[in-house]
């Protein structure tokens, strides 16, 4: 079956077009027009990825991503108004995985779908290995995440920052490099999303399993075992 996709937006010509360009490359798209029937059809439909729009009637995206990150990690791009960057990082704080700001180019909008639906295929997996280390364990198969005995749940954004840093314990990786090898090469957003993610990932771990390199980046901090 083709992925599946949810285009939420209360502006007609936008759904149309966005579905337009999605189902030329052989997705599956339903759309909604506002905040609650957004959330019935991520509910009915369980999509692979979500377009989510900010300015929505009826209940706005970041309180339907409030809702959807209570019961789902499905990857989601908020789509966000140019000027508004409050928006973008209030987004991304509740659990946005990328934004992408209008008015936009679908070509790039597609593109953003394609490298994020390209990593979830690469991350499923029924083998995998075991990053085990004194507190944590990282098993990259099923993206499963324990602190000692407690699992953690984690957005597939989060894990795949996480799996990142833990492959190369020690390691100190920039923000760009980063960027590179969760969100790929081709993408041209806010390095900004890298600090709020591990924000993210640091509150749900606990501890100091993440240090900050001052001026350069990050790197993992737990012991291998």
């Amino acid at each position: 079956m083709p992925p599946t996709i949810l285009v939420v937006d209360d502006e007609p010509g936008i759904r149309k077009l966005v579905t337009s360009y999605l189902e030329k490359e052989g997705y599956q798209v339903y759309t909604a027009a506002d905040g609650p029937i957004a959330l019935k059809a991520a509910r009915a439909y369980k999509p692979d990825l979500i377009v989510l729009d900010i300015m929505l009637p009826g209940m706005d995206g970041i309180e339907v991503l409030t809702h959807l990150r209570r019961e789902s990690d499905v990857y989601v791009i908020m789509l966000t108004a140019r000027t508004e960057e409050t928006d973008k990082i209030v987004g991304l704080s509740v659990g946005a995985d990328d934004y992408v700001t209008k008015p936009f180019s679908p070509r790039e909008l597609v593109a953003r779908v394609k490298a994020a639906l390209r990593r979830l295929r690469s991350g499923t997996s029924a083998g995998g290995e075991v990053l085990a280390f004194r507190h944590i364990r990282i098993h990259t198969g099923s993206r499963q995440v324990w602190v000692d005995e407690r699992e953690v749940e984690l957005t597939t954004t989060e894990f795949d920052l996480l799996q990142a840093l833990a492959e190369q314990p020690g390691m100190v990786f920039s923000r760009e490099r980063l960027l590179e090898k969760v969100w790929g090469h081709d993408y041209f957003g806010e390095i900004r999303v890298v600090d709020v993610h591990i924000g993210h990932i640091r509150r749900k771990l606990g501890g100091d399993y993440i240090a900050t390199v001052r001026g350069v980046g990050y790197r993992f901090a737990d012991e291998r075992i």
